[in-house]
């Protein structure tokens, strides 16, 4: 059986320029796709936080506005109230390898920005998962973790890559790239990634050896569905 690692974020709030407090957290439809997905195709999933902390789900994500529809929040909100045991207990990152996946996957939300970007468990992740040649998916803000990602060189792995992630156009229309320490697009473009963006809060996929990245969370079932056609094409 195909195995699936999804590393979450684990924090609930992100600090943004003037020091204030944002809420946050995984942004549920970035889940909620390629679980669905993934299980569907029978795949297993194991779920990982920092520090076995249950995920928060960003509330902005489960609106209308955001889903598109009423009806379609409604979706999003059963199929999390249905995987909530899961949810409840994930397992700690630090005792996880990559190796022992055929898929490691990290959804987005601004929470990838508050820890993930900083943490030496996640970038190893990153780092072990890139080395095994299996798929790594990473979507939308969640290429921030890749900001920890070290090389055993010292380098940043990832450089050189195709890749995108949540744009800077896209921040400044969510109203907060003011407010934000830093963006993803910057950060990546900095370390040396090749950064491609699409149209604003439309499907974007690159795929580049066997790094798999989405643009945003209308890039969710597409980038799920990239990989499961990559798994089953081995």
């Amino acid at each position: 059986m195909t195995s699936v690692l999804m590393v979450l974020s684990a924090a609930d709030q992100w600090t943004l320029r003037d020091g204030s407090s944002h809420p946050t957290g995984v942004w549920a439809e970035e889940l909620v796709e390629p679980h669905r997905q993934f299980t569907a195709a029978g795949f297993e999933i194991t779920l990982a936080t920092p520090g076995a902390v249950p995920p928060t789900f960003d509330a902005g994500s489960l609106t209308a506005a955001a889903a598109g529809s009423d009806e379609r929040v409604a979706e999003i909100t059963d199929y999390l109230d249905s995987i909530a045991p899961a949810l409840a207990s994930p397992v700690a990152l630090d005792s996880l390898a990559a190796a022992d996946f055929d898929v490691v996957f990290y959804p987005g939300g601004h929470g990838p920005m508050q820890d993930l970007a900083v943490d030496a468990q996640s970038g190893r992740i990153l780092v072990e998962a890139l080395a095994t040649g299996n798929p790594l998916a990473v979507l939308c803000h969640a290429p921030a973790a890749m900001l920890a990602a070290t090389g055993a060189d010292g380098a940043w792995p990832f450089a050189g890559y195709r890749m995108t992630g949540f744009s800077n156009a896209e921040e400044r229309l969510g109203g907060l790239a003011e407010k934000a320490p830093w963006l993803v697009e910057d950060r990546l473009v900095e370390l040396g990634a090749d950064f491609s963006a699409g149209a604003a809060f439309r499907p974007h996929t690159v795929v580049d050896r066997n790094l798999f990245t989405g643009q945003n969370p209308a890039s969710s079932a597409e980038l799920a569905t990239a990989v499961i056609a990559a798994v089953s094409g081995k």
